[in-house]
């Protein structure tokens, strides 16, 4: 086998490997742990952070290489996902499921090692995404709120490998990115609507592209607004925000409810698309506000 044809097929394997962990969702969830543990430390301990950012991506690759593993058929009926390694045929179950086993250790493992708090959290977060969420998504648009719960643990898992304790804290950075999934996922649902529908997905909370849904979205997205200014007010305990900072917040808030409310408005693929963006936006640009505003203040 000549150099190049090796290097394609090297290439290939990397690519399937970061696909059936879905490194940059991995990623992202690494930031908002991270960002949760300088919330709730006092001294950064560099070992902890290492092995919450290593925890944190083997706990989301376990988790989506047992989706994509559960989903295979159904991925391969959906443009966005037909591609994927098991159903293209690149990948077998087998080494998907090794993948996915190896990496629930190694991550359940690094979480223990900062504290078994933070092992139990992530071992909630991997069971609830494949054993609840993954099953319901085609049964119920109530699935959306059982992938909610995992996909609002990353921020407050970060504080408990901190402090070795759930609190008022933690629930706050929990309700923030608890209430932020909805208008998150809930504008994917809009835009990739036609594909869920080839496979049974019922994401949107009405069923449908309508007003309903909508009105849902800018619901969830005022209350993702409010409960990240509660800081501000001093009854969070330890997790505290400025006023500048609780302005700054507010202000990228509105910035995305604006996004939510064109939505309403024109009820199209390109506005949910826009939503989406800002979404993302939105809970990077808050978690850098929370973490700057504690280090300047």
């Amino acid at each position: 086998m000549d150099t190049k044809a090796e290097s394609i097929i090297a290439g290939t394997i990397i690519s399937d490997f970061k696909e059936i962990t879905k490194i940059r969702l991995s990623i992202s969830v690494v930031f908002s742990s991270i960002a949760g543990y300088l919330l709730g430390t006092s001294v950064v301990d560099i070992q902890t952070l290492m092995l919450l950012a290593f925890g944190g991506y083997f706990m989301v690759g376990a988790s989506n290489a047992y989706n994509q593993i559960i989903e295979r058929d159904l991925d391969a009926l959906m443009e966005r996902t037909k591609n994927r390694p098991i159903p293209a045929g690149r990948m077998s179950v087998k080494t998907a499921f090794v993948i996915a086993v190896l990496f629930t250790i190694l991550g359940i493992t690094a979480l223990y090692v900062i504290n078994p708090k933070t092992a139990m959290y992530g071992a909630i977060s991997i069971f609830l995404y494949t054993s609840v969420y993954t099953p319901l998504k085609t049964k119920t648009p109530l699935s959306v709120f059982a992938g909610a719960i995992p996909g609002a643990i990353p921020f407050m898992l970060g504080w408990v490998a901190a402090r070795n304790d759930f609190g008022i804290e933690s629930g706050t950075l929990f309700a923030l990115q608890f209430f932020w999934q909805f208008p998150h996922f809930w504008a994917i649902g809009w835009f990739l609507h036609d594909d869920y529908e080839k496979a049974g997905f019922r994401m949107l909370p009405t069923g449908k592209r309508d007003k309903g849904t909508t009105v849902q979205i800018i619901m969830y997205t005022i209350w993702t607004v409010l409960v990240s200014i509660i800081p501000v007010f001093g009854f969070t305990g330890d997790l505290k925000l400025s006023v500048v900072a609780a302005i700054v917040v507010f202000a990228v808030g509105m910035f995305m409810l604006y996004y939510a409310f064109e939505l309403f408005k024109k009820q199209t693929e390109k506005a949910a698309r826009q939503l989406m963006l800002a979404s993302v936006t939105y809970i990077t640009l808050v978690q850098i506000v929370y973490v700057v505003d504690k280090f300047i203040g």
